[in-house]
């Protein structure tokens, strides 16, 4: 009578040790040297773009969240890179653009957030409430951005305006594509599409960081034109190259290939924390 249930629990174990060696055949062995420095540097990456997010939050949490709570729009006008932040008489526009900047705070903390092994494993409820609340500023985010570029002529111009509208319909989709993942179980698909997601909602993030981090490394000389309508388009499309690029790499490249994209990902993070703290030092701080 009891070695029903022992033979199902034997079964079981035998069908999930054939499901780890799959996984070894493809992505090589799991304890490597390569798949051990390729992790690392994939979490060196995140733990310093989510340290440059939280930066990011607490500037537009100090600059923008008293004077949008109390109506001040007026206190904008001392942040002069602000593309028509504040317009008298545009109560409309104002408030959307209050609006569009304390939802990028939360896209940039929430996202970061969302992405914590440690808060998926332990606090699952927590996950999938932030995870909600995540797609929802995301998709309120898209949505307010479209309005300023069109309605407000908030961009440089129509170039600067195709790709924030590019970036809009990408956040809208990614988060589309992650949610229908999620509902259908596929987690392994879901946790993809929420990391495109999370990149891609991050654009205002990175092109800040990227043109800072581009000036630094040429010691001011360099023409900042070219490079940054390159990156008005590049500040959402090359994370999501690299993300492509890591995915492969750690799902079926070789050693060399692994050791490749560690070193990738080890250069652009420290791209990225030079680029972080000469936002803050230059764009961030003279506000606060």
């Amino acid at each position: 009578m009891c070695l029903a249930p022992a033979a199902t629990r034997l079964d079981s174990l035998k069908k999930e040790a054939s499901g780890w060696r799959r996984v070894s055949e493809v992505s090589g062995r799991p304890d490597s040297a390569a798949a051990r420095a390729l992790t690392a540097s994939a979490a060196a990456w995140f733990a310093a773009a989510a340290l440059g997010q939280w930066v990011f939050v607490y500037y537009i949490a100090s600059f923008y969240g008293p004077s949008s709570l109390t109506g001040d729009f007026a206190a904008w006008r001392r942040n002069t890179h602000l593309i028509k932040g504040y317009i008298p008489g545009d109560t409309m526009g104002n408030l959307a653009f209050a609006a569009h900047a304390l939802l990028a705070g939360y896209v940039a903390f929430g996202g970061a957030l969302q992405l914590v092994p440690a808060i998926r494993a332990r606090v699952p409820s927590l996950h999938r409430w932030n995870g909600r609340v995540f797609l929802s500023a995301a998709l309120a985010l898209s949505v307010t951005g479209l309005y300023m570029v069109w309605a407000r002529g908030a961009s440089f111009n129509l170039l600067a305006a195709f790709a924030i509208s590019l970036n809009a319909a990408l956040i809208v989709l990614f988060g589309v594509l992650a949610w229908r993942a999620a509902v259908r179980h596929d987690f392994t698909a879901h946790r993809r599409w929420a990391l495109r997601t999370y990149l891609v909602a991050n654009g205002q993030w990175f092109i800040r960081i990227g043109v800072i981090a581009w000036v630094i490394a040429n010691q001011g000389h360099a023409k900042i034109g070219p490079f940054f309508r390159f990156w008005q388009f590049g500040c959402y499309l090359v994370p999501l190259a690299v993300l492509e690029l890591y995915l492969h790499a750690k799902d079926g490249a070789g050693r060399s290939g692994r050791y490749a994209m560690a070193g990738v990902l080890a250069a652009l993070t420290l791209l990225m924390g030079v680029g972080t703290i000469g936002a803050y030092m230059f764009i961030w701080r003279p506000y606060l």
